[in-house]
């Protein structure tokens, strides 16, 4: 093979490399064959441009090679977070997900888990070092060249540079003028991504400034409808609207809640059902939390530090200055939390808190039967009346193994739940097939609704209002519906649930599909109105 053609092959596959990186798509919906007909117009930009350079392009080089393989980096983290929370992935606010994310791969994949890592680190690696070579080529090539060729092959590189500046002015600026032939969009991406980073700059400043005005801080008078009626907030990992919308869980997700109706009507409650939009999709479960407790929307970690730092009150916060005693019971901390006082939350029962002697189900540290009976134990002890937020965890991922109920007198230390911990499927067997994933899903979110809404209808002298609701969907993969609703019950006694008729929610278990979803953070505010003295006045030292 003589010496040209084998430098044509060269540059050949050189361009076909850096193609690739080009047209790489963001979403998982673009990983199809047509993404491959995709021109780019950032290709004869870096190819002509280091062509027409020559012996001078090594710092365009080394700039351009960082520059794509940090933008083949974001496009994988962006198909990973729009798999998992149906959302682009946001390197500001979602870094500190990277080692969760690994951990969470790890614990359900196993070995297989841990080398998808680490094979993604060292494609990255490689093709950074590959992509440097192929532009240097390039450019070792026009160094070859006389003028006049260079001069041409930099004229074009240009014209092309115009066409990317002018796809990405349509794309940010919604400009209806002509529009350039071919796509610029891994440039169009980095343009949006800076663009992004600009504006949530701008939303972040008006977030602290909504976090800190809050009028119900002002108010007497709080929650004194209730006269003082334990309130539950419960939690359920992972339950969405797919359990009503996607056929895949509804049969089975309706047959419970209409047993569970039949006996919560039993036990003399009350039920009314909404939907509210969380603002989540497929993890983060503590910024629902913040969204809910504190009526403004919190959808990244930033927006959660900026509420930290507010003086913003949260549901908990106005409970305790009502005389409530709050606290959480949270099974999946297994570590410090000090975020939980800012959020006004004066005790917290962690994992090791709540005196569970049983094998864990993998990443869940205890199954959701025994969590519920803990805080019964430790309700039994309070003497102030309990404003209380229950996360359950036996509905997350990896879905195995399923908890089975037991009778709640034998729920014990959790020792009882031991055989069970070591049974079943793997997460490494469930995790290698999606048809497999989608099935342990439904079943560990039945064995969550079925059993909060048992523990629901336990005899009481004196029955809490229980809220009952989603955190977020599951991951887009998993629910295929449903948007980011996700329900919520109200449950207790009938004079308690009366206080609520002006929501217009659904009687039962069942909220209308048709439904109006109130967004996430409108909860805390319309909950403080119906639940107080619609004539509190402003507390005389102003506080």
């Amino acid at each position: 093979m003589s010496g040209t053609l084998r430098l044509g092959l060269a540059l050949l596959c050189s361009a076909v490399l850096v193609d690739l990186l080009l047209i790489l798509p963001n979403h998982p919906n673009a990983l199809q064959w047509p993404a491959l007909t995709v021109v780019p117009l950032e290709l004869p930009v870096l190819l002509l441009g280091m062509l027409a350079l020559g012996g001078h392009a090594r710092p365009l080089a080394i700039v351009a090679t960082v520059a794509l393989t940090l933008m083949t980096a974001l496009k994988l983290a962006d198909l990973s977070a729009y798999a998992t929370f149906g959302r682009g992935f946001d390197p500001l606010a979602d870094m500190h997900l990277v080692p969760a994310a690994a951990h969470l791969l790890r614990g359900s994949a196993g070995f297989a888990g841990a080398l998808v890592t680490g094979a993604t680190l060292l494609l990255l690696g490689g093709a950074m070092v590959l992509l440097y070579r192929a532009l240097t080529l390039w450019a070792r090539s026009g160094s070859r060249l006389p003028r006049g060729p260079r001069y041409v092959a930099g004229g074009t590189a240009l014209v092309f540079a115009l066409l990317c500046a002018a796809e990405i002015r349509t794309a940010l600026n919604g400009w209806q003028g002509w529009r350039p032939p071919g796509s610029a969009f891994t440039a169009r991406l980095g343009a949006e991504h800076i663009r992004d980073f600009a504006r949530s700059r701008v939303a972040l400043a008006e977030f602290e400034r909504a976090a800190a005005e809050d009028p119900w801080g002002r108010r007497a008078g709080l929650l004194s409808k209730l006269e003082g009626r334990p309130v539950v907030i419960v939690f359920v990992e992972s339950y969405g609207r797919a359990a009503f919308d996607n056929p895949l869980y509804a049969p089975r997700h309706l047959e419970t809640l209409e047993a569970g109706e039949a006996t919560l009507a039993q036990a003399g409650l009350a039920m009314r059902s909404g939907w509210l939009g969380s603002p989540v999709q497929g993890g983060q479960s503590w910024l629902a939390h913040a969204t809910l407790a504190a009526g403004v929307h919190v959808s990244d970690q930033r927006h959660y530090r900026a509420l930290l730092a507010s003086k913003r009150q949260t549901l908990f916060t106005l409970a305790a200055g009502a005389g409530y005693r709050t606290m959480a019971v949270a099974p999946a901390i297994v570590m410090d939390w000090p975020e939980g006082p800012a959020m006004g939350l004066q005790e917290i029962r962690a994992a090791a808190d709540l005196g569970y002697r049983g094998l864990p189900f993998n990443w869940v540290t205890m199954p959701d039967q025994y969590t519920l009976a803990a805080f019964d134990r430790i309700a039994a002890g309070q003497d102030a009346p309990l404003m209380t937020e229950i996360a359950l965890i036996s509905s997350h991922a990896p879905w195995t193994p399923v908890p089975r109920m037991v009778p709640w007198e034998a729920v014990g230390d959790g020792s009882v739940f031991d055989a069970e911990a070591t049974s079943g499927p793997s997460p490494k067997q469930v995790w290698a097939d999606p048809d497999r994933i989608r099935d342990h899903y439904g079943r560990s979110l039945d064995y969550a609704l079925r059993t909060v809404l048992s523990w629901a209808a336990l005899p009481r002298a004196e029955p809490p209002l229980i809220i009952v609701l989603g955190d977020h969907q599951p991951a887009g993969f998993v629910a295929q519906a449903g948007g980011k609703d996700v329900p919520v019950h109200l449950i207790g006694a009938p004079d308690v649930l009366s206080l609520f008729d002006g929501w217009e929610w659904t009687s039962g278990l069942r909220p209308a599909a048709a439904q109006e979803t109130w967004p996430m953070q409108a909860f805390r505010d319309r909950f403080l109105d119906a639940t107080s003295e619609a004539d509190a006045e402003v507390r005389a030292d102003g506080s």
